[in-house]
């Protein structure tokens, strides 16, 4: 059965900054949750623009070379960014624009598809995609002390809002860093399903350590694949340089040579 897909939370994209602001890159391992076998790798590059941040994401095969990017420029809304996804797999496209107080949602299936687009009103609280981040940070304190919150979220996929409720499971020791683990689900019925989504945050600085659930990015039968990501380093520097060539290396069609 596929999924629609609930978009990972984890540090995304980005577009240009300010010459001479520093860049943090995180590396981060894709997993099969059954038999932890290695699926694709993921290195993401951050950049503050001010106060705000500018994010890039590489999908990578497991021999390094990049098959798809995302790209999400610094927002005001830090919790509903705009961002563009390419796989250059097979040429889809999914991108969020803003348009005043609206949002532009437009999906490419395929290179040499038209796209699917659809403009929807925005929600107070919404939230898209790797925003979903900074929501989990504005909302710690009520989640630590058990609350559940509850959030617009966009289900690109479907090209529309739907209520998701993110609660606290309970502390935990990952991988001997004391941590909290986060549950994210659906908070209504739509006729699909959509599994839980699990997270696990660093409980002294609030960084993702791991994601478990739908990925958002498509396997080889066109499926999407049930993941676990985790980030089991600390966000090291990069270069200017390391970043450009991050934004501009081309895309591979298949992971197999």
């Amino acid at each position: 059965m596929r999924y629609p897909s609930l978009p990972c939370l984890l540090l995304l994209a980005a577009a240009a900054a300010p010459a001479g602001a520093a860049v943090l890159r995180v590396e981060g391992e894709a997993l099969a949750p059954k038999g932890g076998r290695a699926l694709y790798r993921e290195t993401h590059y951050l950049q503050d623009v001010g106060a705000q941040q500018a994010r890039l994401v590489l999908y990578r095969c497991n021999d390094g070379r990049a098959f798809a990017r995302k790209w999400m420029p610094a927002a005001a809304n830090a919790q509903a960014p705009d961002f563009e996804f390419v796989d250059g797999r097979d040429g889809r496209r999914e991108a969020v624009q803003s348009q005043g107080p609206q949002r532009r949602v437009s999906i490419r299936a395929a290179s040499g598809a038209a796209d699917a687009a659809k403009t929807l009103d925005m929600p107070t609280g919404g939230v898209i995609d790797a925003g979903f981040d900074a929501a989990v940070r504005a909302h710690w304190p009520a989640l630590l002390q058990g609350e559940t919150v509850a959030l617009p979220f966009l289900l690109i996929s479907r090209q529309r809002w739907v209520p998701v409720k993110l609660r606290r499971v309970g502390a935990v020791d990952w991988q001997g860093q004391p941590a909290e683990q986060l549950q994210m689900q659906l908070d209504a019925w739509f006729g699909f399903a959509v599994p839980a989504v699990t997270l696990v945050y660093a409980r002294a600085d609030r960084r993702l350590l791991q994601f478990e659930g739908t990925g958002n990015v498509r396997d080889a039968e066109g499926g999407w694949p049930q993941v676990r990501i985790r980030f089991p380093g600390a966000p090291q520097p990069a270069s200017e340089g390391e970043l450009s060539a991050a934004r501009s290396q081309p895309l591979v069609a298949s992971c197999s040579r």
